[in-house]
């Protein structure tokens, strides 16, 4: 019986080896068989293999290993239907395991169903049906596959397509990569099993423990958790919503940055920061801005704005503080300042605008001059201002003006100016107005004394203690206390140089008086050019042209028309009807006519 068996063995393969002499391609030889029986009931030259109690059937092909429990193999067709714990290897790399697989040597296209589980070095692939084609060397599935890869997850879609070549995974449809850290959702993914890498394409979410991750073009490299977005791309990091252009993410680190067009909502104080680039430490609850950075604290009824070249904001989102710096200017309708920097504490309503020690003349934005605060007609300077609001009512309560504190206002008619001075200013607000300033120490004041009818009566110009001033509509109480000494004065006999105290500085040219005033200092903007990321590839067909020639040859001529023809009977019927309507087109296609 064994020598038997070795004779048909021999036999068998000796026929396939003299067939392939006149053939392009080798055909499928028969390396180990237990047994063999010849089939007529399907037809002529068919056999049936089955394995022993030693090994499996074995099988090889053009640099390929089939190995099954039972194989039926169509000698006219060289086509090999394998049954039962199918395994089919492409040298160190692919391995293929199949309840069931069909493969034609005619078209090198292998068909495997039922427990499908394709694996190379860097990622399992598992699916209910795969197509592999080892002329393209491409494996695709349109019946949902999941890939698994240690490192990154478990990728799944509807279908997919395995580059073997690049190492690439092309991932079409209810596209889902599930990630310990992370939940990514897309249509159209691309990713390569050597690197990690993965491309998205069409709209996208990465959904962390602490994050939400949007955008409609991206790259992700799963191997270190940083991505790279373009596209409206948005990060929502639970307190705030970061958005920009183009944009950078580290997990690990909680970082990301982003270029041109950014705003961050925090969506716990109202507040929105812009600009055109912004990095945010979630970690440590810090946003960085620069190039034309503003700060918005929306309010019911009157929003304020803060610009600096640089923001800064900090803090948990129950105690936020924002710091503004260099050229720093805010702005509301009734209020606006300018100071070096801006600190603003937005739980307990101070805002402090500050002048550091560091004068150069090589600094753009080093101006030797002290805060300053708008308020109405009003104009207060002083090395130091404190402006207290109340965060609850939104309304301004008070302010205080430290060290050289210094109130102008325009007289209402003529060409002079009100003047208080003195160390220190105390203001008070009512529904946002100013009504009440105490000027304290070295207090000395020019006013333009008016009566009922706005006649001049004279200009006032004394020194004391302290000085109060009532703001009232378009009367001013002053009332001098403590050391007064000074006279009021008819206006041809004033002066013109002593009608300003020392220390006058009118600065109504800098006043801010709309948002977009606030940027008129500023320099030329000039906004980097984002590259970005290439345009989405549409995935091509996997039942191309070429292929559809390969099975169309493989085809037997002389098959009568009640029988299948093995080599094309698993291709998709669309694949089919697109392949007779192009050649029905080219067919119909007119002839040119000649000359």
């Amino acid at each position: 019986m064994k020598a038997l068996y070795i004779f048909t063995v021999l036999f068998i393969s000796l026929s396939f080896s003299a067939v392939s002499q006149t053939q392009k391609l080798k055909k499928i030889r028969v390396e180990y068989s237990g047994f063999v029986d010849s089939d007529s009931l399907r037809g002529p030259g068919v056999s049936v293999f089955t394995r022993d109690n030693t090994q499996q059937v074995h099988f090889t092909h053009e640099g390929i290993n089939l190995w099954c429990d039972q194989a039926v193999y169509y000698e006219k067709e060289d086509f090999i239907e394998a049954y039962s714990n199918v395994i089919m290897k492409q040298g160190d790399t692919i391995n293929m395991n199949a309840k069931y697989v069909e493969y034609s040597g005619k078209t090198q296209l292998a068909f495997a169903s039922g427990d499908v589980v394709l694996t190379e070095p860097k990622s399992v692939l598992t699916t209910d049906t795969l197509y592999f084609d080892r002329i393209k060397q491409q494996a695709f599935y349109q019946s949902k596959g999941k890939v698994v890869r240690d490192s990154s997850g478990t990728i799944t879609s509807q279908i997919g397509r395995y580059y073997m070549n690049s190492k690439k995974y092309q991932f079409v449809k209810n596209v889902v990569l599930v990630n310990p850290e992370y939940t990514l959702n897309t249509e159209h993914l691309d990713f390569y099993t050597q690197t990690g890498h993965a491309y998205l394409f069409g709209p996208s979410t990465i959904v962390g423990e602490n994050n939400t991750i949007y955008a409609e073009r991206g790259f992700y490299n799963t191997n270190n958790d940083t991505g790279y977005f373009v596209k409206n791309s948005k990060i929502n990091y639970e307190n705030r919503v970061f958005e920009g252009d183009s944009m950078y993410f580290d997990r690990k680190k909680s970082f990301a940055s982003a270029t041109n067009n950014i705003i961050v909502t925090d969506t716990i104080n109202n507040s929105i920061a812009r600009g055109h680039y912004a990095e945010i430490w979630r970690a440590k609850d810090s946003v960085f801005i620069t190039k034309r950075a503003l700060a918005i604290t929306v309010q019911e009824k009157d929003s304020i704005y803060m610009h600096s070249d640089t923001l800064m904001v900090t803090g948990k989102p129950e105690h936020r503080i924002t710091r503004a710096y260099y050229n720093a200017k805010i702005f509301k309708s009734d209020l606006s300042g300018k100071a070096d920097s801006i600190h603003a504490d937005h739980k307990s309503g101070l805002t402090q605008l500050i002048n550091l020690a560091r004068f150069s003349t090589t600094d753009a934005f080093t101006v030797r001059r002290r805060p300053i605060l708008w308020n109405l007609g009003n104009q207060m300077t002083g090395d130091t201002i404190h402006l207290i609001s109340n965060p609850k009512t939104e309304q301004l309560d008070s302010l205080v003006v430290y060290d050289n504190a210094f109130l102008i206002s325009q007289d209402t008619i003529g060409k002079g100016f009100n003047q208080i001075k003195g160390l220190r200013l105390v203001g008070l607000f009512k529904d946002n107005d100013l009504y009440n300033v105490d000027i304290i120490k070295n207090a000395e004041v020019i006013n333009y004394s008016r009566d009922d009818n706005q006649e001049l009566i004279g200009i006032n110009k004394s020194k004391s203690g302290k000085i109060n001033l009532k703001i009232e509509d378009d009367y001013k109480i002053i009332t001098l206390i403590d050391q007064v000494d000074g006279d009021i004065w008819p206006e041809s006999k004033f002066p013109e140089n002593a009608r300003k105290l020392r220390g006058f500085d009118w600065r109504e040219e800098e006043r801010p008086k709309s948002v977009d005033d606030l940027f008129k200092d500023d320099p030329p903007l000039v906004l980097p050019k984002i590259k970005g990321l290439d345009d989405y590839v549409p995935q091509e067909d996997f039942f191309d042209a070429a292929l559809m020639k390969r099975v169309e040859d493989a085809s037997s001529k002389d098959t009568k028309k009640d029988e299948e023809q093995k080599a094309s009977r698993t291709i998709p019927k669309e694949a089919l009807k697109k392949a007779d309507s192009s050649k029905v087109n080219t067919l119909q296609k007119p002839k040119k006519k000649d000359n």
